[in-house]
């Protein structure tokens, strides 16, 4: 057995790849050459608006670019049904796809302010600086709902109250408070979506062939 390696294993190093060998398979991928440069032109025209808007100083982007690739592939793997899961690995795609989209809206994260109404607004200050008045940020809270929020969410509030997520200060007002929890419950929310998000991507993105 030794002697057989051997002898494949000098075989393999004594032969040269001759400029006919070259040809012969330049011939034999010709055929193929037409499809590929068509498909690269298709796809200059496809990525076309994508990378038209893209620019690297923000996650959206990357987000923008991953999202309309995975839309692609779902499109082309599903449409064409080739294995036994292409349908699931088409749907677990689009999945990713709406939760990038809830990522990108930070749709979670924005969730709490559906349950309150509060009025923003400069309050002059008492002090001047270099003769110019000063103004202080306010926010006067005029109406919320935020219990039902929490019934929505009752795991995330039970953590917000017991101080486990704990992510802003407390006040001794416990209508801040509860603004507060809400804000937390929120924060948690899209951090959920995030990670969920990135966790189909690595327990599904090598099945995503066809």
């Amino acid at each position: 057995m030794g002697d057989n390696i051997k002898e494949i294993i000098d075989f393999d190093d004594d032969y040269k790849v001759t400029i006919f060998d070259r040809i012969k398979w330049w011939i034999k991928d010709a055929r193929f050459y037409p499809r590929e440069f068509m498909a690269g032109v298709k796809n200059l025209y496809k990525w076309f608006p994508v990378i038209w808007k893209d620019r690297d100083w923000d996650h959206n982007y990357i987000f923008e670019v991953l999202k309309f690739k995975i839309s692609n592939q779902s499109k082309y793997i599903g449409g064409h049904d080739r294995h036994i899961s292409a349908s699931r690995d088409s749907e677990i795609m689009m999945t990713v796809t709406r939760l990038i989209d809830r990522v990108q809206e930070d749709t979670y994260g924005m969730e709490y302010m559906d349950y309150h109404k509060t009025k923003h607004f400069f309050e002059e200050l008492d002090e001047k600086r270099n003769d110019e008045k000063l103004y202080e940020w306010k926010s006067d809270l005029k109406s919320e709902n935020f219990d039902e929020f929490f019934k929505k969410y009752p795991r995330q509030y039970k953590k917000a109250v017991s101080g486990e997520l704990s992510i802003f200060t407390r006040h001794d007002n416990e209508a801040e408070n509860k603004r507060i929890y809400a804000m937390e419950i929120a924060h948690e929310n899209q951090d959920r979506c995030q990670r969920l998000l990135f966790k189909l991507l690595d327990t599904n993105i090598r099945k995503w062939w066809d």
